[in-house]
């Protein structure tokens, strides 16, 4: 057996191949489009999977404002953050966030999934919500991805 033809292809960012990837949120369930995109972000479902380098591909999502939550989560599921001083509690809940800035919604959804790292940071960046149906990325020429 010639063992040398067998050899592991580590990917890194200067060979990756990157695509860019359109997804329309409107009527999807938010904690199922965010664990899709993060998989497309990070690159597990490519063969060439590295996971110490950002293979995935770059996504941009349109209708932000159009998503859905399921059961009574609009209403009662909570953000907290706290400033670090005392009384600096912040509740908040999905309804007031789609009010103010519907696009963070979908944006902390999908951070929170990703790894808790340089890489995750790193990976991030390939990510671009919008409110409405307009982005500005038409010259990379996104393929349409289906969500089921």
């Amino acid at each position: 057996m010639d063992t040398l033809s067998y050899k592991t292809v580590s990917v890194n960012k200067q060979n990756a191949d990157k695509k860019w990837l359109l997804v329309d949120a409107e009527g999807k369930t938010l904690g199922r489009l965010s664990s899709e995109v993060a998989k497309h972000l990070r690159g597990k479902y490519k063969p060439s999977f590295t996971p110490h380098a950002d293979c995935g591909d770059n996504v941009i999502i349109i209708n932000a404002e159009k998503i859905k939550l399921s059961g009574e989560k609009l209403t009662q599921k909570k953000y907290v953050s706290h400033s670090g001083y005392p009384g600096g509690q912040k509740i908040t809940t999905p309804a007031e966030i789609l009010e103010k800035n519907p696009k963070s919604i979908v944006e902390r959804a999908i951070k929170g999934m990703l790894p808790k790292n340089r890489l995750g940071r790193e990976v991030y960046r390939n990510l671009f919500v919008y409110e409405g149906t307009e982005h500005p990325h038409e010259a990379q020429k996104p393929t349409k991805l289906e969500l089921n």
